[in-house]
């Protein structure tokens, strides 16, 4: 997953990193919601300097099986371009069509799909789609029929790219709170409870559509969930650089996913006589001081790109960056590894047994002094950031823009919150047991200080 700043060229890093992947004989699908000239003119066999390849036309994706082109001239490397708005005009009309009955009693005129226009926000939808049509079986291309060994998805920039990938999560809980499963239960006595209440009552269509969708949104977050998915940032070193990165991180963090690596792109060369262009090199390398101090905090590999004087154009400019970006890409599974420490509680922490948490763990601290303590490791949050609510069975945690909803472990539901601090990247949330709440026969402490 390829995120970053808007404007830093997430998009050459995504198709450099998937052309490295090809080269190395992966089968690789390269996922981007650009345009299909710029995709066109980006993968291009020439030598990057006109976009043509040796025969003197313009290598364009060519036609494959499904929804995915092979990229000629590049064995190995298949297109999956997201256009949003067909997208969103076929689902809309599909959409119609399964609410038809509806529609016709309330003698609505169905939108014909070519005056469909598309809605802000249909672009997330549609990258998500195509991301769980890349892991079914059913939407494979020939010479990709076993799976692709790696999916690289250019996503939208931060923190719109990191808010996409706890999509999945947060629709799921919609979907419990407002169309309960349980409820269809009592289908039989609909009619009945129509009469009583006065009201129509929820159609069985609803409930089948709500399946669906909770169906599909639950294998897309056991994509998101995998241990294989890893997100590469992608910054151009600015002064905002660092705290941008930090921020992200943080939110990668809370989310659960892992920083495989960061790019720091379009670096332009030092020792140059001419002082404007001197100058904006120092500018750059004193912020890229700072982003590999960040970076080594974090145990996260950091690489560094070089700016080719013009926009990269075709698979001999990818291939320049992606020898440079290797680095970052031999190093995937010590950067997870790195990124991953402080995940987990450490050695010889006391935790509650039995506790089940989202994410972070739960030290069981009652013989010291009365106290459940949930550890949330949120390295690179500040204080004046964080957000915390606990409403009823939940607890609600914000860093920056980034919100997380988790579920309460049954223990600390028996809890009231009294107290939370944030030390050396972690936040620890201070859960007291509840007198009238807690099994009866077991020891728990008197709140009263």
């Amino acid at each position: 997953m390829v995120t970053g700043a808007g404007g830093t060229g997430r998009t050459t890093v995504a198709a450099a990193t998937a052309c490295a992947a090809a080269a190395q004989g992966h089968r690789t699908l390269l996922l981007s919601p650009e345009p299909a000239r710029r995709l066109a003119a980006l993968l291009s066999t020439g030598d990057g300097a006109d976009g043509t390849d040796p025969t003197g036309g313009p290598a364009t994706p060519a036609p494959g099986t499904g929804a995915f082109e092979a990229v000629t001239g590049v064995p190995g490397l298949w297109l999956g371009r997201v256009d949003s708005g067909e997208e969103f005009r076929r689902q809309a009309v599909d959409l119609q069509q399964r609410g038809k009955t509806v529609l016709d009693l309330l003698g609505a005129v169905p939108l014909d799909e070519d005056e469909l226009t598309e809605l802000p926000g249909a672009g997330t939808f549609a990258l998500l789609r195509a991301l769980h049509a890349a892991h079914r079986a059913d939407a494979l291309p020939a010479g990709a029929e076993d799976g692709w060994d790696i999916v690289v998805a250019d996503l939208p920039p931060t923190p719109e790219g990191l808010n996409l990938l706890a999509l999945p999560e947060q629709l799921r809980r919609y979907l419990r709170r407002l169309v309960p499963a349980e409820r269809q239960t009592a289908r039989a006595l609909r009619p009945v409870l129509a009469q009583l209440a006065g009201a129509p009552m929820p159609a069985q269509w609803l409930y089948e559509t709500a399946t669906r969708w909770s169906e599909q949104l639950a294998e897309l977050q056991e994509i998101v969930d995998s241990p294989a998915t890893v997100v590469r940032l992608v910054t151009e070193p600015g002064p905002l650089a660092a705290e941008s990165l930090r921020t992200a991180g943080a939110g990668l963090r809370l989310h659960g996913l892992v920083l495989e690596s960061v790019v720091a792109n379009r670096l332009l060369p030092t020792g140059s006589p001419d002082t404007w262009l001197a100058a904006l090199a120092g500018q750059q390398q004193a912020a890229l001081r700072e982003l590999r101090g960040t970076c080594a905090a974090d145990s996260v590999p950091l690489c560094e790109l070089p700016h080719l004087g013009r926009d990269p154009r075709g698979v001999g400019d990818l291939t320049a960056l992606a020898d440079a970006a290797r680095t970052a890409v031999a190093s995937e599974s010590a950067a997870a590894a790195g990124a991953g420490e402080g995940l987990e509680p450490p050695a010889g922490a006391d935790t509650a047994a039995g506790a089940e948490v989202a994410y972070g763990w739960v030290e069981d601290r009652i013989a010291e002094d009365g106290k459940l303590v949930w550890q949330l490791p949120l390295p690179g949050a500040g204080r004046d950031e964080l957000e915390l609510v606990r409403r009823g069975d939940e607890l609600t945690v914000g860093v920056g823009p980034y919100r997380r909803v988790l579920a309460l472990p049954s223990a600390l539901r028996r809890c009231r919150v009294t107290g939370a601090g944030l030390k050396g990247g972690v936040l620890s949330v201070r859960f007291t047991p509840d007198p009238q709440l807690w099994p009866e026969g077991s020891e728990a402490p008197d709140p009263a200080p």
